[in-house]
Parts: structure tokens; C-alpha cells; sequence
């Protein structure tokens, strides 16, 4: 008799870790949110031409909301995770959705959020 495998769900200590990741991504990304994207200051300052490490992040930020990267990053991370449930991808995709919903990619990576969540409805991958 084959017992039923069981559903792919973080121990309490890999949630925890979950946790940290989730958190420490939000609050990276309300930083360069709220200084460097949107501070009118810094935006000025950058278009004068100072190399610093703020006017750096700053325009890689920008490229990549261009293309929308933060968000398609988390979908595609999300749709692995969904297929083959993991925790190092789990959090991966969760840091990725993070930074997607703060940082202006909201469509994408809030399908990224949803595909995590229904990747904990999963079975487990079987040991091989």
C-alpha cells in the first residue's frame, strides 16, 4: 500500500529563514525606493554626473523596471518552484516577488506571489 506523499511545506525553521529573506528584501527595496528612486534630490544629483554607489544602483534600478525584470524574474522563479517545489527557489522567487512589488513591477510579481502560494498545495518531491 503506497502511502500519500506529503505537501511541500517549510519547517518551522526554514520558515523563519523565509521570514528573514522576505523581510530584509522589503526593506532593501523601501530604501532604494524611497532615497534613490524617489527622492527628487538624489535624481537631480545623479543627473549631474557623481559616480557614487546610490546614482549606480539608481540607474540599474531603472533598466531593469524598464523591462520589467524584477517581475518577470519572479514568475519565471515562481512557475520552477510550482513544478518542482524547492525551499532554495521558494526563496529566491519570494525575494524576487518582493522587490518586484516595491520596486514598480506589480502585475508580474503579483502572479509570482500567487504561484508560491499555490506551490505550498504541491506534493513534495519524492526522494530519490
Amino acid at each position: 500500500m503506497k502511502l500519500p506523499s506529503k505537501l511541500f511545506l517549510p519547517s518551522p525553521r526554514a520558515t523563519n529563514v523565509l521570514l528573514v529573506v522576505g523581510f530584509c528584501t522589503l526593506g532593501y527595496a523601501l530604501y532604494m525606493r524611497y532615497t534613490a528612486l524617489e527622492a527628487s534630490q538624489v535624481g537631480l544629483a545623479c543627473a549631474a554626473g557623481p559616480d557614487t554607489w546610490l546614482c549606480f544602483s539608481r540607474r540599474i534600478i531603472t533598466v531593469l523596471h524598464r523591462y520589467s525584470a524584477f517581475g518577470t524574474a519572479a514568475l519565471l522563479v515562481a512557475a520552477l518552484n510550482f513544478l518542482r517545489p524547492s525551499l532554495v527557489l521558494f526563496a529566491a522567487a519570494l525575494s524576487l516577488a518582493c522587490l518586484g512589488v516595491v520596486l514598480y513591477n506589480v502585475v508580474l510579481s503579483s502572479l509570482a506571489i500567487g504561484l508560491l502560494v499555490l506551490s505550498l498545495a504541491r506534493r513534495a518531491p519524492e526522494p530519490e
